[in-house]
C-alpha cells in the first residue's frame, strides 16, 4: 500500500511539472525612444520592436498614449512564440516643445501592462528663442 501511495505521489508530481501553463511574454529591445533634437515638421514616426519570448501566442489588445499628439499603432495579428513585432508611434512634430510621452501597451503577456516612453525636443529653426535674442543683445552692447 505504501508503494502504491508513493507511486501515485510521484506520478502526480510528474504530471504537474509537465502541465505547466503556456504563457506569452513580451520583451522590448528598448522601452525608451529618444528623438533627440528634431526640426518642426520632421518625420515623427518611430518604432518599438519586441519579441514574444513566451510559449503562447502574444495578443496585444490595446496601445494608447498620454495625449492626442502621439498616435501609436499595434500589430493586428497575434505574435507567435519566438517571433518579433512592432509598435509604431507617430508624434506630431508641428508642436515645438520638449517631448515627454508615455505609451501604455496592454496584452495577454505574463506582464499584461508595459509603459513605453518617448522623449526629445522639437525646434523651429526659423524662429530664434528668447535666450538667443538675449545673447545677441548682450554681445552687441
Amino acid at each position: 500500500m505504501k508503494k502504491l501511495a508513493l507511486i501515485l505521489c510521484v506520478a502526480l508530481f510528474s504530471l504537474s511539472t509537465y502541465a505547466q501553463e503556456k504563457v506569452a511574454k513580451i520583451e522590448f529591445k528598448t522601452d525608451v525612444i529618444d528623438y533627440g533634437t528634431i526640426e518642426k515638421g520632421a518625420d515623427g514616426v518611430r518604432v518599438f520592436e519586441f519579441t514574444n519570448t513566451g510559449n503562447a501566442p502574444l495578443i496585444i489588445s490595446n496601445v494608447k498614449s498620454t495625449c492626442g499628439c502621439t498616435v501609436p499603432q499595434k500589430p493586428k495579428d497575434p505574435i507567435m512564440p519566438g517571433k518579433t513585432g512592432e509598435i509604431s508611434v507617430k508624434y506630431d512634430t508641428n508642436r515645438v516643445n520638449p517631448i515627454r510621452k508615455t505609451i501604455t501597451v496592454t496584452s495577454n503577456a505574463e506582464t499584461p501592462t508595459v509603459a513605453l516612453k518617448i522623449k526629445g525636443l522639437v525646434v523651429d529653426s526659423n524662429k530664434t528663442s528668447v535666450l538667443e535674442k538675449k545673447d545677441k543683445s548682450v554681445m552687441e552692447q
